[in-house]
């Protein structure tokens, strides 16, 4: 029987830009756009998962982006300590996805076993495929596997009950998404499947990619793995923030619930 999860998004970082730069042909408006960063957390009463582990300060500077907080400390105003948790579901190595993952030194880091040969093999040999790779991150994760600290899968996969990872590809050739059981019905946290609403309803892919076609066929199956459009939840859109409440009024502009109806 399926566990019911509670669902977060927690914000972390945002990068002001226009929407030429969220569309792989630009966009003849060019208005504001910016990018917001999240991590995502599903908890039930058996098992908690950090869904993608963000980026620190070194990243944030090297990059020009806004560093709101520690990852970290906001799962901590979750009551959430990183150094406890025992589950960390990777969708895939790009930066800022998996920073920090030396701050969960108890977790088991699950990925799809493309995105790990993706990140190490021939295509990292091209400035444009590895542009949004760290080199350290993915050493890193690589020394995770010899101690053990890795699991990887082909394909689609149950993590626990009610808690799935699927196999997308697109952004990156690896790139997985996280489905999740809540009491509102089956939540599918896209990642960069889709980064922003924008990118699967008008369908103009993002423009780091590594196979447009697997990420236009990705919305398809963003939508089929859903309970309804509702239930997909873009990777780096500050919409989510405007439909979704936060827990509480102390937590407003941080954290996210995303197991609850929509604002309509």
């Amino acid at each position: 029987m399926a566990e019911t999860y509670e669902l977060y998004a927690l914000k972390y970082a945002h990068h002001p830009r226009t929407a030429s730069h969220n569309f792989l042909s630009g966009d003849p408006h060019d208005g504001p756009m910016p990018l917001d960063y999240f991590v995502w957390l599903a908890r039930s009463p058996a098992r908690t998962f950090v869904i993608d582990t963000g980026f620190g300060a070194a990243s944030a500077s090297k990059r020009g982006r806004t560093l709101l907080r520690s990852p970290v400390e906001a799962l901590r105003l979750l009551g959430v300590e990183a150094d406890e948790i025992r589950d960390v579901i990777i969708t895939h190595l790009h930066y800022d996805h998996v920073g920090n993952f030396d701050l969960f030194p108890k977790a088991i880091f699950h990925l799809q076993e493309l995105e790990m040969a993706f990140a190490t093999g021939r295509h990292m040999a091209n400035a444009f495929m590895r542009e949004a790779y760290e080199v350290e991150n993915v050493v890193g994760i690589v020394r995770e596997v010899y101690k053990e600290r890795a699991r990887f899968y082909n394909g689609d996969a149950e993590l626990a009950p009610g808690i799935s990872v699927h196999l997308i590809g697109g952004h990156t050739m690896g790139l997985q998404v996280v489905r999740v059981n809540t009491r509102r019905g089956r939540v599918v946290i896209a990642s960069d499947a889709s980064h922003f609403y924008a990118n699967m309803v008008e369908r103009r892919p993002f423009p780091i990619v590594y196979s447009v076609g697997d990420m236009i066929q990705g919305w398809d199956r963003l939508l089929h793995l859903a309970d309804s459009p509702e239930h997909v939840i873009p990777g780096h859109d500050p919409e989510v923030g405007r439909r979704y409440p936060a827990p509480s009024k102390e937590l407003a502009g941080i954290v996210i619930q995303l197991d609850v109806n929509p604002a309509t």
